[in-house]
């Protein structure tokens, strides 16, 4: 009985998970973007007080993710470790962002994913794991679609700023000759224009139309309104998915 006993005792300092000193710097880092979360929630800041916290936010999601890098070069970059502590990829997740302010129940999830990171090293019982394991189908069909609606925000604002008319004018107009002479040999491999081929001056008549419609095209491409028409064009139809997305996630909701 004694020597049962003597080999219990001898196993429970194996049991014991050792908090080290970076432990207790990431599970500070966790409790203070948590903090910040919940006060920008609460407190519903200026945008620019919003932006300011989203930058801290990103940069202590960017620790985030160094450490868990160097986790999983310890683990020997095995595929188990990313099985085991997926749901830690959610806490690295800036929520922070005024695009997802309207997204609660994500931010509330990356609550959750970050105090179970402090949870984790501190207890090392993989607690947070276990429990988001049971309920894997529920969190991502909750963060698929406001990470598609600040994608998309994201996107629009990119699309908007783009100049496409006077690059595809560029375009153009750096190989106008070789586009006017892709014009005259359709021409005349037509089966139906190619019989005009043979009144007088057609070559000098079909490059004086080209030319002059090349010219056209490009004085349009160059004028602002087109690059305006194309930027409202995108804009309504971004805004229509996204209101579609929000939409749909609001009935589900």
């Amino acid at each position: 009985m004694y020597a049962q006993m003597h080999g219990q005792l001898a196993d429970v300092p194996s049991r014991i998970h050792r908090v080290r000193a970076i432990d207790w710097f990431m599970v500070l880092l966790a409790v203070v973007s948590v903090g910040l979360l919940i006060w920008v929630w609460v407190a519903n800041p200026p945008r620019e007080t919003e932006l300011l916290l989203f930058k801290v936010d990103v940069g202590i999601c960017a620790v985030f993710l160094v450490e868990f890098v160097w986790r999983w070069r310890m683990a020997g970059w095995g595929w188990r470790f990313l099985v085991r502590n997926w749901f830690e990829v959610l806490g690295m997740i800036p929520v922070s962002h005024p695009a997802l302010r309207a997204f609660r129940l994500v931010r509330v999830i990356v609550l959750i994913a970050r105090l179970g990171r402090a949870v984790d090293r501190t207890i090392g019982d993989a607690v947070t794991q276990r429990l988001v394991n049971r309920f894997l189908g529920t969190v991502i069909d909750v963060i698929k679609k406001p990470v598609t609606v600040a994608v998309l925000s994201e996107v629009a604002a990119v699309l908007q700023t783009g100049r496409y008319a006077q690059n595809i004018g560029r375009a153009l107009s750096d190989n106008q000759a070789e586009l006017r002479q892709m014009v005259l040999d359709k021409i005349k491999a037509d089966p139906a224009a190619g019989r005009l081929a043979r009144l007088p001056f057609h070559d000098e008549i079909v490059g004086a139309i080209t030319d002059t419609s090349i010219r056209v095209v490009l004085e349009m491409l160059a004028d602002p309104r087109t690059d305006e028409m194309i930027s409202d064009s995108l804009r309504e139809n971004l805004d229509q998915i996204r209101t579609a997305v929000e939409r749909d996630e609001q009935r589900r909701g």
